[in-house]
Order: C-alpha cells, then structure tokens, then sequence
C-alpha cells in the first residue's frame, strides 16, 4: 500500500465540495499553507517507485541540516561542560552555586525565548527565524571568552538561551511538515541522537585541546568556546540559504514533487502549518490530558538531563579517571545515546503502535540504572559508570514525547502551545537539575543520583498513563462514530481543525 491512497469518489466529491467552499474565504486559504497545493494533488496518479524517491531526497536534504543543527546546539549548550576541565572556575572566580546558576541560566532563556520564537516561526518563513537565532546564538559562544566576570557570563548565557529556544521546537514542529506519521518517530530519532554525536564530537575537541600546552593563549577553556561559537555563526548561513521552509516551497524539489510532499503529510490528519493564531484552540489545548502528561514527564526526566549534560564530566573524573580518560569514558554515555535512539526508532517504524511501549522500555532501563547507580557501593566504580551510561537511554523517552506532539495533535496553534508546555516543563526541569549536584557529596553524588532515579520513575508513569488515556480515546470513538474515514479525517486537518473537533481523528500509539 501506498502512502498516498486515492480517495473514494464519494469522498473526493465531499472533499470538492468543501474545497470550493473553503477557497471563497481568501484570509483562510492564505493562511493554512500547503492547502491549495494539497487540493491540487488529489488526483495526481503517484507510484510507490516516485514516492520512494522523493522520500529519500527529502532524507538527504532535510535530515542532515536537523541533525548538525542539534547537534551544534547541544555542544554549544554544553560548552560549560568542557571548558569546566580546563580551569574555566577558576579564570572566573566562581564561588559556591555560581557554577550550578551559569549552567542553568541558559534555560531561563530558554523559557523566555521559546514563546516569541514560537510565534515568529508560525508567522514567518521558520528557517529564516531559525538561522538568525542560530548566528547570534553562536555570537554569544564566542563572547563567552570575552566575560571575565560571574555577572557578564551570566547575562551572556541568559541571552543564549533565548536564541536556542527557536531551534528544537522548531525543528520538532518542522519534522511534521516533511513527514509521514509513520515516518516522524526515526527521524526524529536520527536527527536527535545528535546529542550523542555533539557529545563525542565536543569530547574529542577536548581532548584534543587537552594535549595542548596548559600555558596556551588563549587560554584552552577559552579555544572551547572559539571554535564550537565560530562553526555555529558559519551553520546559520547554510541554514538561511539552504533549509525550506515547508514542502510547498522548496527549491530542490520539482513542482510536481513540492504537490506530492504536500498530499503526503495531509495523510498525518494534523496539517503543515496556519500563519493565523486561533483562539479557539487555547482553553482546549491546555487542557489536553496528553499535553499535562507529557509536561510533567517531561519535568520528572529533565532534572536528571541536566545533571548528566552539565555535571557528566566532573562525576566521572570525581570516580577516579585523568582529564584525557573522562572525555573519553563520557563519549561512551553518548554513544548508548545513539544507539538507543536508532534502536527505537527503528523498532517503532517497523512495529505498529509500539511509539510508547519503546519508551516504556527505556525508561524501565534508564530507572534500574539510576537505583544501582544510588545504591552500588562506592568501590564498584565500573559498575557505576556503566549504570551512568545506560541512563543515556532516556533520550528515547523524550523523543517519544515530541513525536505524540508532532504526529498526534492537530490545529496548528494547539501543536504550538503543546510544544511551548513541554519546552517549558523542559527549560525548569534542566534548570533544576544543577542543583541536585553537590559539591560535598562527591565523589558518590547521592542527591543526583536519587534525583535520577525519582524522575525516571515519574517519566515511566506518566508514559504509561499517556498510553492508557490514547488507547481509550481510540476505542470510544470507534464504539461511537464507527470505523474513520481517513480522507475525511485529511481534509480536516489540512482545515486546521484539533484532533478533539476531527472525530475520524485516531491517536498512534
């Protein structure tokens, strides 16, 4: 079977019937992108041989940019990390919790940025927004060798955080643009184990650098911030000139390819995208039970997430290990992270309604890990590592999280305000998590340790209950309206309608 199936001829008269209805309202037609082009489509004759092909020039063009973007966000997020081998305290005379605040700053930004950002990629072209935040975000890298002082590193990293904000729940917004629902949880996956590949790529720069004489100008922390903040301005170019916006105007497809791409995604029930802000789906989609799941899950797990991305480095050389061996041992934790990943984004593209039981998994492995992490003795040193490794694993989870977001809520202005929930439960959870580090608990780190091993737990039942909740919603609309009818169910979200006004409208698993 085909991704695209050819409507009834019942239906696709319905379906004209309302096109012609819709195309009188010109403020609507302008505003839903992708609609005209998705009308246009319905009688194009596609083969799987075309629709093949397309799918993997969009794989070769659009995956790769998600991927390095991430990644280079992740690393530069992450650049306290390294440079925190090389004396960065001590060049700034960091005292007490004032570490635990310049790490966590940068999701105070984060949260304050993600709202404008937001806004901004729903009205306008989304990889002219996402280039600019990436230049300046990159700026502010660079800048970092130049604050001296607690204060300006600070403010530096609060204005870095509000750049990023645009760049994952864009990209996790735009992975529901390009592809079909079956086809969003390994991509999404491969463009997010990035984090693993920032994680070994920033690791290998430091080691590098750390073979570098200790009485280097600059100084070595500061040729961490150089090159990761000079990499990152020049990226923002090639995302300007490069990344589409959406598939209705992409310059490396045909334009029989860009109506094809369209139909394709009208086929996810959800939509591209609306430039208009309907307020008609704010009270609904803030209390979507998925949404308030996904928030508190999201919470729970990014505690821990910000105690492995922040402080990873000075657990593992607090075990025992030289400068060298550390950047080398944590770049095992990320490669758990991609293989986890590719691991459970294949496994869910080949095993239907299986998105959560994945995650499940994951998070059973990622809460066992903490326990023995918490409560092996202090002379199990591999043992521990190997435990502080595995959690690397909750990045299925939070994946899984994005994809429910991008593949099973419709009504453009609901996926945005459930992404803005998720990333601010995500900026909070990671601002939190410095904390639970104490320095005078090392080299056993028993607050985050139990701080890993309390969210995982959390993570794992709000995955389950998500589970339960969209299993029942599925099962009451079949009980009630019958079997759904999946052209109808296009059409509507192609209209902007919420998966709650779309009764044909049934959850992925």
């Amino acid at each position: 079977m085909t991704d695209i199936e050819k409507p009834t001829t019942e239906v696709a008269n319905d379906i004209n019937t309302k096109k012609n209805a819709y195309e009188l309202d010109g403020t609507l037609a302008d505003n839903a992108v992708g609609y005209r082009e998705y009308h246009e489509a319905l009688d194009l004759e596609v083969s799987n041989k075309e629709l093949k092909r397309l799918r993997w020039k969009i794989d070769l063009i659009i995956l790769p940019i998600f991927l390095v973007t991430q990644a280079l966000q992740f690393m530069d997020r992450t650049s306290l990390n390294y440079a925190n081998l090389f004396g960065y305290q001590t060049a700034l005379g960091l005292k007490g919790d004032q570490f635990n605040y310049l790490s966590a700053m940068i999701y105070a930004g984060y949260f304050f940025g993600q709202y404008p950002c937001g806004w901004l990629i729903g009205r306008f072209q989304a990889q002219k927004i996402i280039a600019i935040s990436i230049f300046f975000w990159g700026l502010m890298v660079i800048l970092m060798t130049q604050s001296r002082t607690y204060s300006s590193a600070l403010a530096i990293r609060f204005i870095m955080g509000i750049f990023e904000a645009a760049v994952t729940p864009g990209l996790t917004l735009m992975t529901g643009f390009w592809y079909t629902r079956r086809e969003i949880p390994l991509r999404q996956c491969i463009w997010y184990s990035s984090l693993g590949w920032g994680g070994i790529i920033g690791s290998y720069i430091s080691m590098g650098v750390s073979k570098l004489p200790a009485d280097l100008k600059p100084e070595r922390w500061e040729l961490i911030f150089y090159i990761l903040g000079g990499f990152t301005c020049l990226w923002a170019f090639l995302i300007w000139f490069v990344l589409p916006d959406t598939p209705s105007n992409a310059r490396f497809l045909s334009s029989r390819e860009r109506l094809i791409a369209v139909r394709r995604v009208a086929g996810n029930e959800t939509g591209i995208k609306n430039k208009s802000f309907d307020k008609s789906q704010i009270k609904p989609g803030f209390l979507d039970v998925k949404a308030i799941l996904l928030f508190v899950s999201v919470f729970a797990a990014a505690i821990p997430n910000g105690v492995v991305n922040s402080f990873s480095t000075i657990i593992i050389r607090d075990m025992g290990f030289s400068t060298t061996m550390t950047t080398e041992l944590k770049s095992v934790g990320d490669a758990v992270q991609i293989v986890a990943l590719l691991i459970g984004g294949t496994i869910i593209l080949n095993v239907r309604n299986s998105r959560l039981l994945v995650a499940t998994a994951a998070n059973v492995l990622c809460t066992l890990a903490a326990g023995l992490m918490a409560f092996l003795p202090r002379s199990n040193t591999w043992g521990r590592l190997v435990c502080f490794w595995l959690v690397n694993a909750q990045s299925v989870g939070f994946t899984v999280s994005l994809t429910t977001i991008s593949s099973n809520m419709a009504g453009y202005t609901h996926r945005s305000l459930a992404s803005a929930m998720v990333f601010t439960a995500y900026c909070w959870g990671n601002f939190a998590g410095p904390f639970v580090v104490k320095a005078d608990q090392a080299p056993r780190y028993t607050g985050a340790t139990i701080g890993l091993l309390v969210g995982y737990a959390i993570k794992l039942a709000c995955h389950l209950g998500l589970l339960g909740y969209m299993y029942a919603v599925n099962k009451h609309r079949d009980r009630t309206y019958g079997p759904a009818n999946k052209e109808a169910s296009d059409e509507a979200g192609m209209r902007d309608q919420t998966e709650f006004e779309n009764k044909d409208f049934r959850y992925v698993l």
